[in-house]
């Protein structure tokens, strides 16, 4: 498998230092892509009350892909967003977006895309949320037309192009497209239009049948899923290295292609606390390398 790591957006998101010392060490120490969350605005809950998820207006988030462009100059990790809610953005930009940090970092982005449940995000950024999945879907044929063709002209319910496209195109033709999520509806959508799939389930705990919606979707439309890909996670907050070690072994049994180690909600609060345990657990994971 490849063993990546997780950015600890909300407690190290706005140290000046972290995205450098983190993305470093991670690459120094064996671990081979970056992964992260990812949210433009949140909500002050003093005033809207509940917003119906975990993060507010007090959680820092770095920019996902304006991080992987700065990482991608002084490292060798491949990154991953996990996921970026691509509705809320204009699709061409986001191409170009993506299609850049393809090229810094030498075709090793995966662009993981979801819709998201923050309906003050859509609201400010101009987008109906309850669209947000038929966007989606829609979205990831735009994207990968204009990283492959020179010249795209599409016609749909979101997007109208007219004889245009990216120069440069990225590394990657197209860059692989994972998507989240775990309600049945988005499950079928990743088995209809996914490279690859960030599960929100483990093995044991919901992963299989997961995976039998996964094939739901795919027979839809007639797709083969031979090349599909899902990643994993692993906790460091329970500190306990043969139980990690162990998960571990139970995602690459299910067929995980990749694996990436979380460290936030872990009770570090420095970037070298974070570090340290980044450490700790590559003499874990990388012992039968």
């Amino acid at each position: 498998m490849d063993v990546g790591v997780i950015f600890p957006q909300t407690e190290v998101g706005g140290d000046s230092g972290a995205v450098r010392a983190i993305g470093q060490a991670a690459d120094e120490l064996g671990y081979r892509h970056l992964a992260a969350y990812d949210h433009v605005l949140g909500g002050d809950t003093e005033v809207l009350g509940d917003l119906g998820g975990p993060y507010t207006i007090d959680d820092p988030f770095r920019e996902p892909l304006t991080m992987f462009a700065y990482l991608a100059g002084c490292t060798d990790l491949a990154f991953a967003t996990s996921i970026l809610i691509g509705p809320q953005r204009q699709t061409a930009l986001l191409a170009k977006q993506a299609a850049e940090v393809d090229l810094l970092s030498g075709g090793r982005l995966r662009l993981g895309l979801g819709i998201g449940w923050n309906k003050v995000e859509y609201d400010a950024l101009g987008v109906p949320f309850e669209a947000r999945g038929d966007i989606l879907e829609e979205q990831v044929a735009v994207l990968r037309a204009l990283w492959i063709q020179r010249s795209v002209t599409f016609e749909g319910r979101f997007h109208q192009i007219r004889a245009a496209g990216l120069a440069p195109l990225p590394a990657q033709r197209p860059i692989p497209v994972w998507i989240g999520g775990y309600a049945p509806a988005a499950l079928r959508r990743v088995g209809r239009i996914a490279d690859g799939w960030f599960p929100m389930v483990r093995p044991g705990g919901g992963l299989e049948k997961a995976l039998e919606t996964i094939e739901e979707g795919a027979a839809e439309v007639g797709r083969d899923l031979s090349g599909f890909q899902f990643e994993g996670r692993l906790e460091y907050g329970t500190r306990d290295h043969d139980k990690i070690a162990e998960h571990a072994r139970r995602w690459a049994d299910a067929g995980a292609s990749h694996l990436s180690l979380n460290t936030m909600h872990a009770g570090l609060t420095t970037v070298d606390e974070h570090v340290a345990a980044l450490a700790e657990m590559a003499e874990v994971l990388f012992s039968g390398r």
